[in-house]
């Protein structure tokens, strides 16, 4: 009976492989969760499927070959990606690989040896108060135009993001005197800022405008009944109109950084409007928004006669 058992203890661990399908879906979760934004998760879990579900191959199994032969080769379309499409495919990949890795079910990433591809920001561009007024004037007076207004005018006085907007709902708002609204911010950090008076009137005159009135909304529901791709058509139906050039909808929180530089704030009050996680950021920001002003050029030029 004692040999018996001795040669039981002795027989090895048979091998149970990771559930893989389980360790992505942590992976989302826990990003949207981070990241503050269901749109991010949901572009990286597209990704992951279209990698995996093509390749037929588990985590473990994934060369460095194939992740470069992903990143920078066509896609469903058949077109060559862009810069922005090679570093989103990578981003993706490599930050699923970080988690694995952190989860003790992987100790190495077949990214690391991938660059990523070299991408120049588009130049930030913030309207300014004559544009805004155009832009404002070209929204319809309808149900659907009033929601659009009170979300570009919630944009333009907050300074939030997008997610941060769209995913408002009408439990995040509160009262202690002036009205208050809860975000759930970058990093996934819940904060608590007064929401200005126009916007609020706003929202309620929009909701009015759809039959709907906020005191007997539940608190889950939706402020803007709308998705983020729905309004990004819309907004760009209204910059056509308005005759502006054609932009997305962070021009808008440019826009509200510009306005808060052109009334006389400073550089550190736009940092802490912005939400930026250090002034250094906010600095490039507005240069990059404003211009660098060159203050020597006169010096030379009296130099030159």
């Amino acid at each position: 009976m004692t040999a018996t058992r001795d040669r039981a203890d002795t027989l090895p661990t048979p091998y149970v492989p990771p559930d893989w399908e389980g360790a992505i879906r942590a992976f989302l979760a826990e990003k949207e969760k981070r990241s503050g934004s269901q749109r991010t998760a949901q572009e990286y879990a597209r990704l992951l499927h279209r990698f995996f579900d093509g390749l037929g191959k588990t985590p473990d199994a994934v060369t460095t070959a194939e992740v470069f032969a992903f990143a920078y080769g066509p896609g469903p379309s058949g077109r060559q990606p862009g810069p922005a499409s090679v570093n989103v495919r990578l981003a993706a990949l490599s930050s699923l690989y970080g988690f694995l890795i952190r989860m003790g079910l992987m100790d190495r990433n077949p990214c690391d040896r991938v660059q990523r591809s070299r991408q120049e920001p588009p130049p930030p561009r913030g309207l300014d108060r004559e544009e805004i007024k155009r832009l404002l004037a070209a929204v319809p007076d309808t149900a659907v135009g009033q929601r659009d207004r009170a979300i570009i005018l919630t944009f333009l006085l907050t300074g939030r993001r997008r997610s941060e907007i769209l995913g408002l709902r009408a439990g995040d708002l509160s009262r202690n005197g002036a009205v208050f609204y809860a975000y759930r911010g970058k990093g996934g950090k819940v904060r608590r800022r007064e929401l200005p008076e126009p916007c609020f009137s706003a929202i309620v005159e929009s909701l009015r405008a759809r039959g709907r009135d906020l005191q007997g909304m539940g608190p889950e529901e939706r402020l803007f009944d709308v998705s983020a791709h729905g309004f990004y058509m819309n907004l760009r139906r209204y910059y056509r109109k308005a005759k502006l050039p054609p932009g997305g909808v962070h021009v808008l929180r440019h826009s509200a950084a510009k306005l808060r530089r052109d009334v006389g704030e400073t550089v550190e009050e736009v940092s802490r409007f912005l939400d930026h996680a250090n002034l250094a950021v906010t600095t490039t920001y507005l240069r990059r928004l404003e211009g660098e002003e060159d203050t020597g050029w006169r010096k030379v030029a009296a130099l030159l006669g």
